[in-house]
């Protein structure tokens, strides 16, 4: 029986196939990460492809502008409030609760503009509301 310890060797690591698998993973991640800039979303709305309606007697228009203000059957509306809106959508709705207010709002308009015909006609009792919008091919021009 030999009992002399042999000498021992220092282990090795071998760094080589540690940095390929690194390298691998780091191009996968590098591939498959999706970058969106939130900060940059830019929205051009509305556009809808639907047949143009024809006038009707029961409709009202409510065009809003990129600033705010309001137009009610092409008649402009002094003052932005609710109960302004309310009183001309009141005066417009010549079937009475039976009308339709179309709201026509630019597209860089607020969103509190829209949301205070919404309430106006609330108030009025006016119930159908619907959004004008312009076609794909006429958003373009």
């Amino acid at each position: 029986m030999n009992f002399r310890s042999r000498p021992t060797e220092a282990p090795e690591i071998n760094l080589i196939p540690f940095i390929d698998v690194l390298l691998v993973v780091l191009i996968f991640l590098m591939l498959s990460t999706t970058y969106s800039k939130f900060t940059e979303l830019q929205l051009t709305l509305p556009v809808a492809d639907a047949e143009q309606q024809r006038d009707h007697p029961k409709e009202v228009i409510v065009a809003v502008a990129a600033d705010g203000r309001y137009a009610v059957n092409k008649s402009a509306v002094e003052g932005k409030s609710v109960e302004v809106v309310a009183q001309a959508l009141a005066a417009a709705a010549s079937a009475g609760k039976d009308s339709v207010v179309i709201i026509s709002a630019d597209a860089n308009s607020p969103h509190q503009a829209v949301v205070t015909v919404m309430e106006a006609a609330r108030r009025v009792g006016l119930s159908q509301i619907t959004f004008a919008t312009q076609s794909t091919a006429s958003a373009g021009k």
